[in-house]
């Protein structure tokens, strides 16, 4: 919504309903039991370009809301698996992307306790990435053709912040300086040899989080 796009926002708790709609999380909230295509179809459902079902502990819910929105002519559906079996079943009623939230989040989670000088991150494939870092003291004052951080590393800088705006495709002959962020490209052993901390925070303790609730 924040994007400017129209989202619907369901659930079958009236209470949450009461409340996404009082912090405004989505442009309209209904409370719809989304297992009943006709509440779906009432709801307007079907007439989204995208639909994410948020169910995740729950999987006969899960798999028969998606099942309805296909068979109601949603273009594309993406939905939460908690299991490899609940991905498999999503798949097969239709699914055109399924999504292991908790699983994503814990692994980029793990890669910055990991690589503490890493700013974000997002995996092109398993064996590469692109990260968002800052220029550590070895870098600075230094342009990047004279890092030669493809020949040295096996890495190659695709921006440079500059003034809080990212640089694209930065000039060669530009200094780094010491602090700023820059976004890498490479293999995910490779990005691990740069001169950053990798070092984890000790005595990180994780607490798993309360079972998903059905929409």
């Amino acid at each position: 919504m924040q994007f400017g796009y129209e989202v619907l926002g369901m659930d079958r708790s009236a209470e949450l309903v009461a409340q996404a709609s009082v912090e405004k999380i989505a442009s309209h909230c209904l409370q719809v039991d989304s297992t009943k295509s006709l509440a779906l179809k009432e709801a307007g459902v079907f007439e989204f370009d995208t639909v994410v079902v948020a169910i995740g502990n729950y999987i006969e819910e899960s798999i028969i809301t998606t099942l309805n929105l296909k068979e109601g002519g949603v273009k594309y559906v993406v939905a939460k698996a908690s299991s490899e079996v609940h991905a498999t079943l999503l798949h097969k009623v239709g699914a055109d992307r399924v999504i292991f939230p908790e699983r994503e989040m814990g692994r980029h989670l793990a890669q910055s306790l990991i690589n503490v000088g890493i700013i974000d991150r997002f995996e092109v494939d398993p064996d590469h990435s692109i990260v968002e870092l800052r220029v550590p003291k070895e870098f600075d004052n230094k342009t990047i053709l004279e890092l030669r951080l493809r020949s040295t590393y096996g890495v190659s800088i695709l921006a440079v912040n500059h003034n809080g705006r990212f640089e694209i495709n930065p000039n060669p002959e530009q200094k780094l300086k010491f602090g700023t962020e820059i976004i890498v490209i490479g293999r995910n052993e490779d990005i691990a040899r740069l001169p950053i901390c990798h070092q984890p925070q000790a005595n990180h303790v994780v607490s798993q989080s309360a079972p998903s609730r059905p929409v």
